[in-house]
């Protein structure tokens, strides 16, 4: 972690501390809540995040559970739009539509308001993390099935030896990312 002097010359991906060993053995996990707590870090994450995208028309930020909530959250009010969250199957309490999924530890379903993206809306897809690709998939299968159209997907942190990437790039997806690790 860096001191409070040294920050002022930071980059991104100086404020993520790696925690061993969690969620299970082996993994090594890439904690962005230190990115958060700090409000220098937090806006160079935001600005950067947004920089790719000046002057391109969006109307909706997705953000995939959790931690995409909160970019999300911070990236759709910077652009003045609105904000659509992709959450774990039983937490929206409306009408939604569901996708399955595997991802770097298990599997899941996530789950949109089937009236959240409106046919023809440009959309931004935000997370904190690309490792497998498995919940960025099914998003976009989410975001597509209800008419979206993804611009891009925005993430801090790409894991390349776990093949997300290449994964969403082969379904013809624009990625931006802000660092990269080696390892799970």
């Amino acid at each position: 972690m860096l001191k409070s002097t040294q920050r002022k010359s930071a980059n991104v991906k100086d404020y993520i501390r790696t925690i061993v060993d969690f969620p299970h053995e082996g993994i090594m996990f890439r904690d962005v809540t230190t990115l958060f707590a700090d409000p220098r870090g937090f806006r160079m994450a935001i600005d950067q995040m947004l920089h790719p995208y000046a002057g391109i028309r969006i109307d909706k930020v997705v953000g995939l559970e959790a931690r995409g909530f909160i970019l999300g959250g911070a990236i759709a009010h910077q652009l003045s739009v609105g904000f659509v969250p992709i959450r774990k199957k039983g937490k929206l309490p409306g009408t939604t539509i569901s996708q399955d999924y595997k991802l770097e530890y298990g599997e899941a379903i996530v789950e949109i308001h089937d009236d959240a993206i409106q046919p023809g809306e440009q959309v931004l897809v935000v997370d904190d993390l690309l490792a497998t690709g498995g919940t960025a998939e099914a998003g976009i299968k989410l975001i597509e099935r209800l008419g979206g159209e993804i611009i891009s997907c925005a993430f801090i942190i790409d894991l390349p030896e776990l093949g997300g990437r290449k994964k969403l790039e082969d379904m013809g997806m624009d990625v931006s990312v802000l660092c990269e690790f080696d390892g799970l």
